[in-house]
């Protein structure tokens, strides 16, 4: 039982120091705004070690994977702070872990196993953050995959109708009000950038890069080839690309839809199982009496 006194005692007295030392360099982090960061006010030693170890050097590209995920989440703006803010609460859930597991060993009597339960944890749940990170990227460039074709139908129809692509665009955004979308999210973005003064082709650009899904790549740049030339070439290359957009749209849909269907599979076989006990329990029974 001494060990886990040890390991236990070394963790916090270790995080202590670090965080009155060290900590106070890296307060100002804690302003940034940033969802789901639930443990800032314990980052502070995990910044620094960070930092100490050169974990961005060290490991480029798991640090780049990550950087390209929180910029397309939570925007390109202080993406590497974020970037190291999120490496910090995952080793701090590791840290909070260990210190769970040396007291499940003191005050259980399961000995080392609440040690390595913590242990097996504090492994366990970094790559769980990681993952979750990963899904939330890849869910948000599909819900940005399925709108954009509806987007550009709408734009085909007022440029159709004599509107240029710069007002088709503002009134989409305006159609949609305060709709919680990420394709609409980064279109009022670009809005608020043309009422600044950016030019329609810096704007464009920036949305463009912002969204980082090749779908929305394709999109701008035929925009920005063609709206200059106006009249029915602009309107013919945007059909074409619809047409495009929606066949991929319906990948998408055929794929969540078959995502789907494997995960009722096994549902359905636990209620198979389930009903076969219960239909044949009783007959089991009547034949030992």
């Amino acid at each position: 039982m001494l060990l886990p006194v040890i390991f236990g005692g070394v963790l916090g007295a270790g995080w202590l120091v670090l965080d009155q030392t060290r900590g106070q360099t890296y307060r100002h982090l804690r302003k940034l705004d940033m969802e789901g960061l639930r443990l800032k006010k314990l980052h502070g030693p995990f910044l620094f070690l960070l930092d100490k170890f050169e974990v961005g050097r060290r490991l480029p590209v798991l640090m780049f994977r990550m950087q390209h995920a929180i910029q397309k989440m939570y925007g390109i703006q202080h993406s590497g702070e974020k970037t190291m803010l999120y490496c910090a609460e995952m080793l701090t859930y590791s840290w909070l872990m260990l210190l769970v597991g040396c007291l499940l060993s003191l005050v259980g009597d399961i000995g080392l196993g609440g040690m390595v339960g913590g242990l097996a944890l504090g492994v366990a749940l970094p790559f769980a953050l990681y993952k979750d990170l990963n899904t939330k990227v890849q869910r948000r460039d599909q819900d940005i995959l399925m709108e954009l074709p509806e987007l550009l139908n709408r734009i085909v129809l007022l440029v159709g109708a004599g509107e240029t692509v710069q007002r088709a665009i503002i009134h989409c955004v305006a159609s949609q009000g305060e709709r919680d979308h990420p394709l609409y999210n980064e279109l009022r973005k670009t809005v608020g950038n043309w009422n600044n003064g950016y030019s329609f082709q810096q704007s464009f650009e920036q949305f463009s890069r912002r969204c980082g899904v090749q779908e929305v790549t394709i999109f701008t740049t035929t925009v920005l080839l063609n709206f200059r030339r106006g009249g029915g070439d602009f309107v013919l290359a945007l059909r074409d690309l619809s047409h495009v957009l929606w066949e991929k749209r319906k990948a998408v849909s055929r794929a969540k839809g078959e995502q789907a269907s494997s995960k009722l599979v096994f549902p359905m076989v636990l209620i198979f199982f389930s009903i076969v006990v219960m239909i044949g329990a009783p007959a089991f029974m009547m034949m030992n009496m």
